[in-house]
């Protein structure tokens, strides 16, 4: 149907000779600058962007897993400039060490919860408003809507009616008495808890953001590497890490202590084909706090409650334990040294730094081979990831650290531009080599290294959130939502009573109308219709009429 001519938006009139060439175009109303903030504001609300934005956020989120962060393991992002040093620069230019702090995911984040409030809210009011609201009128053709039978019923049509309106309250519908000149009728109405569903699921997202928001600020992250035999103590100086929230306080860090007795690691040898693989890790230790010892494991995804924090395991490795003398046989280094494993079979590498005690600052670049092996090539590798055959070897370097400038190192890198190799690579003189319990000298007399024996270290996370408890609830009400907006269906019904021309009796119709997809809607007229039939104190008809092919919204 064409518009009226002097309809608002309809084009002007054309010329009679120019009619015959077409219809002229539309002119379309200017929006100014506040009909495009109404139309921003309308896209960025709608559910459409929600979804699109929460599945942005979540490949947004994926980078997180695919590079270490600075958040959770410092020392794999310290390795990772290691092993790529022109790379490294590149990914952290775009905060990839950061992710979820940076902010392209920041912006993401908050674009999605103005999103999810923007929907949440009108729609709130809408569906308030619903629930307050009658079921409609109904509509005067029902044979146009789903599942449509008739039946032939006898008696008092008041007491029939009354009866059809009783079996559907008690079918979970609310119900409406419509009366007109040719018929009267019950009009009913379900399924308003699959929108309180939607709805509490797009309110708990909100939650969750909210919460994990609020969490981040008052929490905190701090990871420590902790040998065999040492302890930790909760106290912002003890950690080699720590990224605390935006609202921290140091008063939040609850007084305790832990130690670690014992570090155990299973690695499979029955099956060839998984040959060395890590089985389990278990860290035994004992905690203290308020006076009171007790002993405890973390395991991997089993985290350790201590203190208000979770103490989670993040990786392990070992650390030789090394003792080095001067020339006069005084002690100037001895330390567990945790080596950092390259691979699969722990293969590590440590560096050792001696500032003092020695005529020249000492460095040293060392390999630990947990079961020392010999390739093709003559080089040394790992077989298998217990120490069964340890052997550690050391390069020296000696001359300027770099640590009298104040100027803050990696303990897990040597910078050697400035020094001066003695063993090893190009020098012509061997690597040090040291099995547990062995001696060697230094180059050119300055002493000796002793490996005294092999620990093991585990790195720990010692984590802090206030909030997740709320994040819990919040997560099982964004289940409970979406399950109740998948499953309970929305549904109108009408039972309609028309007096026969004859007088002999009644015809009732039943119909319905979904919102939405609804596959089990003539099963449930159909339904409604034999318990309607079935109340009856007189014997009713078989059904007339059936029409299970309509069900479409604008006929109703």
């Amino acid at each position: 149907m064409s518009r009226p001519s002097d309809h608002y938006d309809s084009p002007s009139p054309a010329p009679e000779s120019a009619r015959g060439g077409g219809s002229a175009s539309i002119t379309q109303p200017k929006l100014g600058v506040v009909g495009w903030l109404r139309w921003f504001w309308r896209q960025l609300s709608s559910m459409r962007t929600a979804l699109f934005l929460l599945l942005l956020l979540a490949l947004a989120a994926v980078p997180g897993s695919l590079v270490p962060q600075r958040s959770s393991d410092p020392n794999g992002v310290t390795q990772y400039f290691v092993d790529n040093p022109t790379l490294a620069p590149i990914l952290d230019s775009v905060q990839m060490f950061s992710v979820y702090s940076s902010v392209w995911f920041s912006s993401i984040y908050l674009l999605l919860f103005i999103s999810l409030v923007g929907c949440v809210i009108p729609r709130t009011k809408h569906h308030f408003d619903a629930l307050r609201s009658a079921p409609p009128k109904t509509p005067a053709r029902l044979e146009r809507l789903g599942g449509f039978i008739t039946r032939q019923a006898e008696g008092d049509s008041a007491a029939i009616l009354e009866s059809a309106r009783t079996v559907l309250k008690k079918s979970g519908y609310r119900v409406r008495l419509f009366q007109d000149a040719r018929s009267t009728s019950v009009s009913a109405e379900r399924g308003y808890a699959r929108e309180t569903g939607n709805l509490v699921f797009h309110t708990a997202l909100v939650g969750i953001l909210v919460t994990v928001g609020i969490g981040g600020g008052f929490g905190y992250a701090g990871q420590r590497v902790v040998v065999e035999g040492q302890t930790f103590v909760n106290t912002l100086l003890a950690f080699d890490s720590f990224n605390p929230g935006r609202f921290f306080s140091d008063d939040t860090l609850s007084p305790f202590t832990l130690r670690l007795d014992e570090f155990d690691a299973t690695y499979e040898t029955k099956n060839l084909n998984a040959f060395g693989q890590p089985i389990d890790y278990t860290a035994h230790v004992t905690t203290a706090e308020n006076g009171t010892e007790s002993d405890g494991e973390v395991k991997v995804n089993s985290p350790l409650k201590i203190g208000g924090s979770d103490v989670y395991l993040l990786g392990n490795g070992y650390a030789p334990t090394l003792t080095v003398k001067n020339a006069q046989g005084d002690v100037v280094f001895t330390d567990s040294v945790p080596f950092l494993p390259q691979d699969a079979n722990l293969t590590s590498l440590g560096v050792i730094k001696i500032t003092d005690g020695l005529p020249e600052q000492l460095g040293m670049i060392g390999f630990f081979y947990p079961t020392q092996d010999v390739g093709s090539n003559g080089a040394y590798f790992s077989s298998f990831p217990e120490a069964e055959y340890p052997v550690v070897t050391l390069n020296v370097y000696e001359g300027d650290l770099g640590l009298d400038k104040g100027v803050p190192t990696s303990v897990y890198s040597l910078a050697t531009d400035k020094m001066t190799q003695l063993t090893g690579g190009k020098t012509g003189v061997d690597s040090i080599e040291l099995k547990p319990g062995e001696t060697a000298q230094l180059p050119n007399g300055m002493g000796t290294v002793t490996l005294d024996g092999i620990k093991r270290f585990a790195s720990f996370d010692i984590h802090r959130d206030p909030t997740q408890a709320w994040v819990l609830v919040f997560a099982i009400l964004v289940l409970g939502g979406l399950l109740t907006s998948l499953f309970i269906p929305r549904r109108r019904v009408w039972v309609k009573l028309i007096e026969n021309a004859d007088g002999a009796g009644v015809t009732l119709e039943y119909a319905g109308l979904a919102r939405g997809d609804d596959p089990r809607l003539d099963d449930a007229v159909a339904e409604i219709a034999d318990k309607h039939i079935k109340s009856l104190p007189t014997p009713a008809g078989k059904p007339t009429t059936t029409n299970p092919g309509a069900n479409t919204p604008d006929d109703a």
